[in-house]
């Protein structure tokens, strides 16, 4: 393979396109800023950003989108994503060292000025540390003029391109972070995280996330108009009719909070809330299945012309042995048959089915459909755990005689520890508190009982599960990992040894360490999507099958319900961008809450009835003694 000692990404951003409109770039005549040196007296009266008087804008610059890269470096924002781009950005790691020595300088004289009395946090709170960014260095992001900027890393990686587009690297420009870094602007609560300052179609107008979050149209939004091109399958689907129009088709979008989900599954069948997720509680109402097995809509649901999407998340729920373990872990043909003949007896398609309500597909490995890598059919499946189906062309579960086999082979006859005398006991640590857990966590021992294998459940809260996690200190867990970007890469460093939990402090909670694995992943990573990366691809999984550190889990689904009058509504667990696209028939809505949502006087009429019917003899009563 081609050796890379540096790879230039040179990104041009367009010209003509404006923040929205926000308090922290109001300026007065003098051209200086109105907001950037607030005392508590200024904000008696102000509760959110809309109290500001005054506001202003300016154009999106490179300068932008740099500032936000060093905020990545910035020690005080703790960004999750440092250490990965510490490796690949020229000189991310040495700013990083930089600014935590510039703080260190300011809070030593703070300290020193302060006596006895200083405490950095409350100091801090109150009094911000201010830190100029442009008298530090990073030769690994050069900004080339107004609307180019180049990033530099140390060697090749593709996937940079899916950070770019994520919330990390959004531009942020300084006057907002100096606008909300004031100590009085803190002690109100009102921050950029509460309160961000974008380019994007929506502004946010009320932040309340106990009751509502209402977002409203950016006025200076840059033209932007529907797309001409999508799926084969979308032009049938009406979601390109609407192609060229300018966006976005909203003027507000309004998220309430509803505590309990039957209220709120209530008034999405009157017509209040244009679209739903289905609960457990709620799925027969509005879900059956064909003689087939498809999916479809009751007649309920058809009736009042619900549209239904049905999308598979790309998300990997998976139960993990800990490789560490003197009983479930290690490498050994039969440590590798302990932990295959347990993926077999723990049918993940009953727990679908029973506590999914079949919303989900069994996982065959890591990657789940719609990533690179992610294959299906007779030549794909996990042989260690299924047989091919032919009469229904789908993988089956090995029959569980198969797992008691491999049970006596990995030296645990009919599930008897040989070193005790008495049923092998496999610890489950788990943070289950949730309703349905009692339930989950007796399904699961049932599975291992019937192998003749106790486990032995360890709920504790979810802090202490993590740390026993951290320290290795577990022989079987839950866990489950969402996609950060389509990248198989996403997946399969979750079983690469130097991100081992324990040693590491990585993903890889299982912490497996194979280094055929480990060579294979370092090939694989920062290849492009060709068919000889393919290729690695199922070499890894096929090693990672035998050794068997995960029992592969399943891939949710996620149905999702929309009225007739939204239009251009597509599942994309990706995009985070959607909401844009999405158009409201305003008039049919109306319609139809009113036709769903008549008055019922016939309840009233029948207690007046009912009322008047077993009071009569009375009133007959006191008409009779009154004539009398």
């Amino acid at each position: 393979m081609e050796k890379v000692y540096r790879t230039v990404y040179t990104i041009q951003i367009k010209k003509g396109v404006f923040y929205q409109n926000h308090p922290s770039f109001a300026k007065d005549e003098q051209d200086k800023f109105l907001y950037h040196n607030l005392s508590s007296e200024d904000l008696s009266n102000v509760y959110g950003i809309s109290d500001f008087k005054h506001t202003g804008t300016r154009e999106l610059k490179a300068d932008d989108y740099i500032y936000q890269i060093y905020r990545i470096a910035d020690p005080r924002n703790n960004s999750p994503i440092f250490p990965i781009m510490a490796k690949y950005i020229f000189g991310l790691d040495a700013l990083a060292k930089s600014l935590e020595n510039a703080l260190k300088e300011v809070r030593l004289k703070r300290k020193q000025a302060a006596g006895f009395t200083y405490n950095q946090e409350t100091d801090e709170k109150t009094n911000p540390i201010w830190l100029d960014y442009k008298n530090f260095s990073l030769p690994g992001v050069v900004k080339k003029d107004d609307y180019t900027f180049q990033i530099i890393l140390r060697k090749k990686y593709p996937q940079i391109l899916y950070w770019l587009s994520m919330p990390f690297f959004s531009p942020i420009p300084w006057e907002a972070v100096k606008f909300y870094s004031q100590g009085p602007m803190i002690k109100k609560n009102i921050t950029l995280q509460s309160y961000p300052v974008g380019t994007g179609p929506f502004m946010i107008d009320v932040f309340d996330p106990n009751s509502e979050i209402i977002l409203i149209r950016n006025e200076n939004f840059h033209k932007e108009t529907y797309p001409a091109k999508g799926e084969r399958e979308d032009r049938e689907a009406g979601c390109l009719d609407d192609t060229g129009k300018p966006l976005p088709f909203f003027e507000k979008v309004v998220y309430k909070l509803e505590r309990e989900s039957i209220p709120r599954w209530n008034k999405f069948l009157q017509g209040y809330y244009d679209s739903s997720g289905i609960s457990s509680d709620s799925f027969d109402q509005a879900i059956s299945f064909s003689p087939e097995g498809l999916i479809q809509l009751t007649d309920q649901f058809n009736k009042k012309e619900i549209n239904l999407s049905v999308s598979t998340a790309t998300t990997t729920m998976y139960f993990a042995f800990n490789m560490l373990d003197p009983v479930v872990g290690g490498y050994t043909s039969d440590k590798q048959k302990l932990r295959q003949a347990v993926s077999i007896a723990l049918n993940i398609e009953e727990r679908i089915e029973i506590f999914a309500n079949g919303r989900g597909i069994p996982a065959q490995g890591p990657i789940p459909p719609g990533i690179f890598g992610f294959q299906e059919g007779i030549n794909y499946t996990n042989y260690y755990i299924y047989n091919w189906d032919k009469s229904r062309n789908k993988p089956a579960r090995k029959p569980i005689e198969i797992a008691k086999t491999l049970l006596s082979e990995a030296g645990y006859r009919n599930g008897i520890d040989p070193q005790t005398g008495k049923p092998l006991i496999i610890g489950f640590d788990n943070a289950w508190t949730g309703p349905e857990a009692q339930a989950l966590l007796k399904w699961l021992q049932k599975q291992f009982q019937k192998i003749g294998i106790i486990l032995e459940t360890k709920t504790t809260d979810y802090n202490r599960f993590q740390e026993k996690v951290l320290n290795g200190n577990f022989q079987f867990l839950s866990w489950g990992w969402n996609a950060d970007y389509p990248d198989p890469e996403n997946f399969l460093f979750l079983l690469y040894g130097p991100n081992g939990k324990k040693k590491y402090g990585g993903e890889n909670a299982a912490n497996y360490d194979n280094p055929e694995f480990n060579h294979l992943f370092k090939k694989m990573e920062s290849m492009e999507n060709t068919p000889e990366r393919l290729q690695i691809i199922r070499e890894m999984l096929g090693i990672a099958r035998r050794d068997s550190p995960w029992i592969w889990g399943f891939h949710p689904q996620d149905f999702l319900l929309y009225h007739k009058w939204v239009f251009n509504a597509k599942a994309n667990t990706m995009a985070n961008n959607t909401l844009k696209y999405l158009r409201i028939d305003p008039v049919v809505r109306e319609s139809k809450r009113i036709t769903w949502n008549q008055p019922n006087y016939l309840p009233i009429i029948l207690f007046v009835g009912i009322l008047f019917i077993t009071t009569l003899p009375a009133i007959i009563v006191v008409a009779r003694n009154r004539k009398a």
